[in-house]
C-alpha cells in the first residue's frame, strides 16, 4: 500500500536494528484518514471470505481493526491485556510476549463475543515475531472459530513472524512489508 509506505518513510523512526516507531500516525497518535484507507484495503483483500467478526489485541491494533470492521460491516472484538472488574471468568485466554515492551501479557476475550463456527479476521499493527497473532489464533481455536486470515499493517519480514504463521497455514495480508533497516532508513520488500 503505497500511501502507508510513504507515511512510514516520512514519519517513521528507526530505533536500533529492529524497531520502527510509528507513533505519529498508528500507535500513539492516530491518523483516522490513513486508518480508514487501511480498513478499506483490508476489507477489499478479504472481501470473499465472508468474515463474521474482526479480532485484534488492545491497544495499537484497535484503530486499523475498527476501520476494517466498519468497511466489512461486522463487529470488532479486542482482546484485553488486563482483566477488569467487569470481565467475567467465562473467557478465552492466551499469553503474548511483547518484544518492544519486554513483557508477557495475558490477553483475554469474553466468550460472549466469539462464537463457535464464526469466521474471524485477525488484524494487528505489526508482524515481527508473530506472538500477538499467535495469541489471537490460540483464542480463536479455543472458541471453535475459523480464522480466515490476518491483516497486518506493517510486517518486518526479517523477523520470524510470517514463518510461524505460514507453518500454521494462516493467510497473511501485510500492507507494508519491510525487508531491512539500513543506516536508519526503511527498506521495503519489492511489490509481488
Amino acid at each position: 500500500m503505497q500511501l502507508l509506505e510513504q507515511r512510514i518513510q516520512k514519519n517513521g523512526k528507526v530505533i536500533g536494528e529492529d524497531v520502527l516507531k510509528v507513533d505519529t500516525f498508528l500507535n500513539h497518535q492516530v491518523d483516522p484518514q490513513l486508518m480508514q484507507a487501511i480498513g478499506q484495503e483490508f476489507a477489499h483483500r478479504f472481501a470473499d471470505e465472508k468474515v463474521d467478526r474482526v479480532l485484534t489485541v488492545e491497544s495499537s491494533g484497535i484503530a486499523p481493526a475498527v476501520f476494517t470492521a466498519l468497511a466489512l460491516n461486522v463487529p470488532l472484538v479486542f482482546a484485553r491485556k488486563k482483566k477488569s472488574l467487569t470481565l467475567t471468568d467465562d473467557n478465552y485466554q492466551a499469553d503474548v510476549y511483547s518484544f518492544t515492551k519486554q513483557e508477557t501479557n495475558h490477553i483475554i476475550v469474553d466468550k460472549r463475543f466469539i462464537q463457535p463456527g464464526e469466521r474471524i479476521l485477525l488484524i494487528d499493527d505489526f508482524l515481527a515475531n508473530g506472538q500477538a497473532v499467535q495469541g489471537m489464533l490460540d483464542i480463536a481455536k479455543a472458541a471453535g472459530t475459523t480464522v480466515v486470515g490476518a491483516g497486518i499493517v506493517i510486517e518486518k519480514t526479517f523477523q520470524r513472524g510470517r514463518t510461524l504463521l505460514d507453518d500454521q497455514q494462516v493467510r497473511i495480508e501485510a500492507l507494508a512489508r519491510i525487508k531491512a533497516f539500513e543506516n536508519g532508513h526503511v527498506v521495503f520488500e519489492p511489490e509481488a
